[in-house]
């Protein structure tokens, strides 16, 4: 037990270690004409935030602490600085690749190859300069995703044209939401102003799909009052994400995951929402119908469980010709709707959050997150079925947004 507790430090501490070790060298090299006291200053302060980042994690996984809310920050700080130094070593390393060639063609062939930019600013400095400034332009973005960007709620309207849909239900109006993660609020005040937003749309029903919580189900508790403000006539329907299973805890026992569930499924009635565990629901407006369906989480990646039956979700809906779907995952919705379930007509999902980081403009979309989800943001239509892929209105991990910020989509079915 004590072994694996100290692996995990270990292989942490070694990797940085090489990081800093060959960060360093660039730094030397920017302060080699620097005197002998500003150089040992700058190793000094160096080397023991480093030495303090290494501590600090490796106490942290030993004694399985979890972060408070400043912790975040630190924590956001520290991959900031991270994200800097891998930066730079992307110039680092460029420029050792360009010294080892020539040193190689010096060698070959017995010359030496003129220096270059022998008057003013050489080019192993140049390169040195120009990765510090990424990286802290880098560090200047990241700092404004928090403070301003976290909680920069963006209203996404779109028309579904519906094959099918019944008169009555032409032009009803339906919001969406995803991806709460309450567990990760830092601003209370700017949460409340995401919510009056919402309530100012007065859709005649509500989506919820997945993720209220990080970890436990604890984590919602001290926004029920705020989120229980959200209505509408026909109803707030929601359903299961993966984090909100407690999939990601490490408890004392099995019954207290199992309790940790039924107070999930309790916080959903005490907001007031539907909560659709595999379940449907059938909406009727002068007798006519369509059926809302909600399944648990259930994704193609292998790292996210299976825990949603689609088909026990249908049971009953046979005759209904138009059925709207929540579904945490989109992947879901290549593997078991598309091309399965036409009468599926439209998808709603969320999970990926555009990875909180982005380009997310009307000509052009970017994110880490296309190379994991074939679908990961907004609007797919394929034989006339829908995929949207709300953006998530909370945040995980890095407590702020760059690029791809939280969302509130709007539907108008045509």
């Amino acid at each position: 037990m004590l072994k694996s507790k100290l692996f995990g430090p270990f292989v942490f501490f070694a990797i940085f270690v090489l990081i800093d070790l060959y960060v360093w060298q660039g730094i030397k090299f920017l302060l080699r004409n620097a005197s002998a006291k500003k150089l040992k200053i700058t190793k000094i302060i160096y080397w023991s935030y480093s030495v303090l980042i290494y501590l600090s994690f490796s106490i942290g996984q030993y004694l399985n602490l979890k972060p408070t809310s400043w912790g975040k920050f630190i924590g956001a700080f520290v991959l900031f600085i991270l994200i800097c130094k891998l930066l730079y070593i992307i110039f680092l390393i460029f420029d050792d690749l360009q010294r080892i060639i020539r040193h190689a063609n010096h060698y070959f062939k017995k010359k030496r190859t003129p220096s270059i930019a022998e008057n003013g600013i050489t080019r192993l400095k140049f390169l040195h300069y120009m990765g510090l400034g990424i990286g802290g332009l880098f560090i200047t973005g990241a700092v404004w995703g928090i403070f301003k960007g976290a909680h920069n709620y963006i209203i996404h309207r779109r028309s579904l044209k519906i094959d099918g849909l019944p008169e009555s239900f032409k032009g009803l109006k339906i919001v969406q939401i995803s991806d709460i993660h309450s567990g990760s609020f830092w601003d209370k005040e700017a949460v409340i102003k995401g919510i009056e937003l919402i309530k100012k749309e007065k859709a005649d029903m509500v989506f919820f799909t997945g993720d209220l919580v990080n970890d436990t189900s604890k984590e919602v508790e001290p926004w029920i009052e705020v989120f229980k403000e959200i209505k509408a006539p026909l109803g707030v329907f929601s359903t299961l994400g993966n984090h909100d299973y407690g999939d990601y805890v490490q408890w004392n026992t099995p019954e207290a995951k199992e309790q940790n569930l039924k107070e999930m499924l309790q916080h959903h009635k005490s907001l007031g929402w539907d909560l659709l565990m595999d379940e449907h629901r059938i909406i009727e407006k002068n007798g006519e119908k369509i059926a809302i369906l909600g399944i648990q989480n259930w994704s193609n990646v292998g790292r996210f469980p299976k825990y949603g039956d689609l088909e026990k979700a249908c049971k009953g809906t046979e005759d209904i010709s138009v059925k709207l779907l929540l579904s945490h995952d989109p992947t879901h919705w290549r593997q078991q709707v598309l091309n399965h379930k036409p009468e599926i007509k439209a998808s709603f999902a969320g999970h990926t959050h555009g990875m909180q980081f982005g380009v997310d403009t009307a000509f052009y979309r970017w994110s880490p997150a296309k190379f994991i989800y074939p679908e990961w943001l907004d609007l797919y239509t394929e034989n006339n079925q829908h995929l949207y892929v709300n953006r998530g209105f909370g945040y995980l991990g890095y407590p702020g947004r760059m690029g791809i910020y939280p969302e509130i989509s709007v539907f108008t079915l045509v």
